[in-house]
């Protein structure tokens, strides 16, 4: 499985049989007794699932969650003693994916967290993508160009392109490509973009001054665009 999991709770005794049964299973677990913590972790080494106590010491649970999601789309489950309503619709309209009180069933947790994992895993994507100009095996991470010939990428430039052929034809705003190629601290630094990019068009596209494949959406994001028409 190797899914990695942040539990960020105070209470030691459950962390404990949080953290054993869910390496019993495969999960990866780091732990957090804070939310100020929790959400260090959650930068630092981003999970791929998070569950999360709303009495947590020094910051309400659902700052927390709130904090998470805004920078990550991260699986978040709510783990809490609190069951009214009105709390419930809270943690899920802060971000929250799902809600389990407590006490609560073992198997049921790990049950609603692999539901989760589940919705959380992107469709299939075509292992090629391919242009009038350039092709993209995303398997064995290469591009070529119109003539059959390597193109060489840097590790940065191929990321920031597999980003975009992962969601082709969908706007990827600057943050979440920020985020994805250099990390959360980096979601501000839009010159890193501009200066990749025109690297990226200087070896993808025909005419990099009029991009056809790799747009830009100004202020907001990039889109890669495939089978565009050629111009008249």
């Amino acid at each position: 499985m190797n899914m990695s999991v942040l539990i960020i709770d105070d209470d030691e005794p459950l962390l404990r049989a949080l953290r054993l049964n869910f390496a019993a299973r495969g999960y990866r677990v780091s732990t957090a007794g804070t939310g100020a913590a929790g959400l260090a972790a959650a930068a630092d080494h981003p999970p791929d699932l998070v569950v999360v106590d709303l009495g947590l010491p020094d910051l309400d649970g659902l700052d927390v969650v709130a904090g998470i999601r805004g920078y990550s789309s991260v699986p978040i489950i709510v783990l809490s003693a609190r069951h009214t309503g009105p709390t419930k619709v809270a943690a899920l309209d802060a971000g929250a994916d799902d809600y389990v009180t407590k006490p609560f069933g073992m198997d049921e947790l790990l049950a609603r967290m692999r539901a989760a994992l589940r919705r959380a895993t992107p469709a299939p994507t075509a292992p090629v993508i391919a242009t009038a100009a350039f092709r993209l095996d995303l398997s064995t991470k290469q591009a070529t160009g119109a003539d059959g010939h390597p193109v060489r990428l840097t590790p940065t430039e191929w990321h920031l392109i597999e980003v975009l052929a992962r969601h082709e034809g969908k706007l990827v705003e600057h943050k979440r490509l920020l985020r994805e190629v250099w990390g959360p601290r980096y979601e501000t630094e839009t010159n890193y973009l501009r200066v990749h990019f025109a690297n990226l068009r200087r070896k993808l596209e025909p005419d990099p001054s009029r991009p056809r494949y790799l747009v830009t959406e100004p202020g907001i994001g990039y889109r890669l665009e495939v089978g565009l028409p050629s111009s008249p």
